[in-house]
């Protein structure tokens, strides 16, 4: 009977994921086209069909290269590019958060299938190319038994590695390949339930502040508000006490943080929430204003009131700051990344941003790491892609880009979660 239920979600999937989809305009920029909400039974859903790489490789600009500089690895989501020229991968798998409704049941056992089945190593892996030649010679666990890390930053000798349900530190010497002992805690993180259990870390120019993004614990407050205490925000953490408070909320989930060279201004990619139509809401890209509400759960992208919300805020909307950049609907942007001239001048000012890949629209969007310009240390112009090739047009995907990370010797380094690779992009010596 089990088997019977199954067949029966799947198909009920097909069904909807075959409606008809209307040609949309492309949701990028500042000023992307909203069409009316759309609710039903369950989201469109279309999932990735997974697959090797074989001797294929993913697409890259002319004049790039791509190499997989490692590979087997379990569940790398972000990487860290240390002084000396060490990459050091977080692997984990976190979550775990009960279903509310049959639906949830059904649609969490879809997207599964679209996912990679191997275990999360709860580890941090160091990886080191001894010559420079772009081949990482040496794959090492750093650290293990960690729970679910995410985001890591490296701050004055300190390794900071944000698990899902705590902000931990290591002593760091540069060139060690082994963590000396166990972690330090900073701070407890919100953990409770852990719907989004990501939690993404960026340190300010100075050291003295780091900023933890914590993603909402529900699409749209379905556990009550209670459940989203401290959540769909963004803390800022003494790097020395742990004291921390919020910095902006209504986030709903800021899956990558960035602090902006030159500036010190911070910046996020955030995913947006579901289950009121394909086109709708755009994830995006914004800079994060010190005590901003970017207005999750009552509205989106502004003041487009979410009438799902019970109760309404009007004060609440009305104080809703519009993102800066839409990246478009469900693309699940996972990853972050500011440019450097080193990458050639067509990449010189901007963002990397990898895209994890919709599952809940009838036409598939993301699936790619896009290159975001820059002119006068703000968006300017739609996004190109930089990397792509992980899914056909037939579903058929090979890989899932996670986190980003520009290498400032020239390349960029990017986890793919599907098949558990992590890939070197580099101009042609």
């Amino acid at each position: 009977m089990k088997h019977i239920a199954m067949h029966a979600a799947v198909a009920l999937a097909a069904l909807l994921g075959a409606r008809g989809a209307e040609a949309q305009p492309a949701q990028y920029g500042p000023n992307p086209e909203l069409p009316a909400p759309e609710r039903g039974l369950l989201p469109d859903m279309v999932i990735a069909k997974p697959a090797e790489w074989g001797d294929r490789l993913p697409t890259v600009p002319e004049g790039y290269t791509v190499a997989a500089i490692a590979k087997g690895l379990k569940i790398p989501r972000q990487t860290l590019v240390l002084p000396n020229g060490d990459i050091l991968v977080a692997e984990g798998r976190g979550g775990g958060a009960p279903s509310l409704k049959p639906k949830d049941v059904i649609a969490g056992y879809i997207k599964a299938r679209g996912t990679s089945p191997v275990k999360g190593g709860n580890r941090l892996t160091l990886l080191r190319d001894a010559d420079g030649d772009g081949v990482y010679e040496l794959a090492t666990v750093f650290a293990d038994n960690l729970n679910a890390p995410y985001g890591l930053a490296l701050v004055e000798g300190k390794l900071y590695v944000a698990n899902q349900d705590a902000l931990v530190r290591f002593d760091y010497e540069e060139g060690q390949t082994r963590a000396g002992g166990p972690p330090e805690k900073v701070t407890d993180l919100p953990s409770a339930i852990n719907h989004h259990w990501t939690k993404a870390l960026a340190a300010d120019a100075d050291g003295r502040y780091l900023y933890v993004g914590i993603g909402s614990n529900s699409n749209i407050t379905e556990r009550g508000m209670t459940a989203e205490v401290d959540r769909a925000m963004v803390w800022r953490v003494d790097a020395a006490s742990g004291a921390h408070k919020p910095y902006a909320t209504g986030l709903r989930n800021p899956t990558a943080l960035a602090v902006q060279p030159g500036t010190g201004r911070l910046w996020a990619v955030v995913n947006e929430r579901d289950e009121i139509g394909a086109h709708l809401v755009p994830d995006y890209l914004t800079a994060v204003q010190e005590g901003g509400f970017y207005g999750w759960p009552y509205s989106y992208w502004g003041q487009n009131v979410d009438e799902r919300v019970r109760p309404q805020n009007p004060e609440k909307v009305a104080s809703a700051i519009k993102p800066d950049y839409s990246l478009g609907s469900h693309v699940a942007a996972l990853g972050l990344s500011f440019s450097d001239p080193a990458l050639g001048p067509e990449y010189a000012e901007g963002v990397f941003v990898g895209e994890h890949g919709s599952w809940n629209r009838p036409d598939p969007v993301g699936y790619k790491v896009v290159f975001v310009p820059f002119r006068d240390g703000r968006p300017a112009g739609p996004p190109v892609d930089f990397v792509s090739g992980f899914r056909d047009d037939d579903g058929t995907t090979r890989g899932r880009p996670v986190g980003v990370t520009v290498d400032p010797r020239g390349a960029l380094i990017i986890a793919d979660d599907l098949s558990n690779t992590v890939w070197r992009v580099a101009p042609k010596k």
